[in-house]
């Protein structure tokens, strides 16, 4: 291989982590994702600041109040951007849904059909979009009834814990989002004289717990590791599922010529210890319960749902100024 980028690819679909979809090309990813904090990012530079206007003249033409104009305004532009990345990307686009509605499931329910209308409204077909949801339990029945009902696939995302990955599964969502970075923060921060190096990164290994349980137990659901500190987290997981990468990293695989081993498999998997398997099939109380009892997790989840929910209305009051 000429790269660890290209190396990684052999074991891994890699997707990328940006709103910035000029500079997605130069590394040829399968899929790309976004979030309200990247497109927040991105709408504060003038070379996407232009997408602006048509998003609110859409939303003006609709009519309605104030608050639902800015809804709209907020839902064709961040379709737009999930336009322009499915110009540059063979798969599909992950777009979110405004973190406000993580508990509340038929909100949930309802904006994600809404996207997937606006999609479709541009000729874009649903199997090339992932709904992006918090894994909340709110979030989790949402994208069990958008997946089942509704044939929409999801992308369960803000996931810290073993028991949100279990109930992502048994919902039989599309993908999930374990956040590497994230949990590996927390750690620092709450327990400054760990050695987090290589695989002790606890990120690393909650995505390695995550995928090996899924193999042994036979789900479906995509594990894609996210939020990425350093390149050596994704060497440690070269062979999941998908890993989606920001540019920044990404530049650092291309221009790292060795070659990486692979990590992680489904027959690796198969042969390391059995995981015991668990259940929250209408068992909310449960769920609730041991996601409490995970201080990083729960910590972790609402921590990011305020972010990008701030993220959120801070794009609307961007847009407010061109009503």
């Amino acid at each position: 291989m000429s790269n660890a980028l290209e190396s990684l690819k052999q074991y891994t679909t890699v997707v990328s982590d940006s709103g910035d979809f000029e500079s997605i090309a130069a590394y040829k990813p399968q899929d790309a994702t976004t979030n309200p904090s990247l497109i927040l990012a991105a709408v504060k530079e003038e070379k996407y600041a232009k997408m602006i206007p048509p998003a609110v003249d859409y939303a003006k033409k609709q009519g309605g109040s104030t608050e639902e104009v800015l809804d709209r305004a907020v839902d064709r532009l961040i379709v737009s951007f999930g336009e322009e990345l499915l110009k540059i990307i063979p798969g599909r686009v992950s777009t979110e849904v405004d973190a406000l509605l993580s508990f509340d499931k038929d909100a949930t329910v309802k904006k994600a059909l809404d996207l997937i209308a606006l999609y479709d409204s541009q000729g874009i077909s649903k199997d090339r979009v992932l709904i992006k949801i918090a894994s909340t339990w709110e979030g989790i029945q949402a994208a069990r009834e958008l997946e089942s009902e509704h044939g929409v696939h999801c992308n369960l995302t803000l996931l810290f814990s073993m028991c949100q990955a279990v109930a992502c599964a048994e919902a039989g969502v599309t993908l999930i989002s374990p956040f590497v970075g994230r949990i590996l923060d927390w750690f620092k921060k709450n327990k400054p004289d760990g050695d987090y190096e290589g695989v002790n990164d606890p990120g690393v290994a909650s995505v390695r717990q995550i995928y090996q349980y899924y193999k042994q137990h036979g789900y479906n659901t995509i594990v894609m590791g996210a939020s990425f500190r350093n390149t050596s987290e994704i060497v440690e997981l070269a062979g999941c599922d998908y890993l989606t990468i920001a540019p920044k990293l990404l530049e650092s695989l291309k221009g790292d010529t060795h070659a990486l081993e692979r990590k992680l498999s489904p027959e690796l998997a198969k042969r390391a210890e059995p995981l015991e398997k668990i259940s929250y099939i209408e068992n909310e109380p449960k769920f609730r319960w041991d996601l409490l009892q995970d201080a990083m997790a729960f910590e972790k989840l609402h921590e990011g749902i305020r972010k990008f929910a701030e993220d959120a209305v801070t794009l609307k009051s961007i847009l407010s100024k061109h009503l």
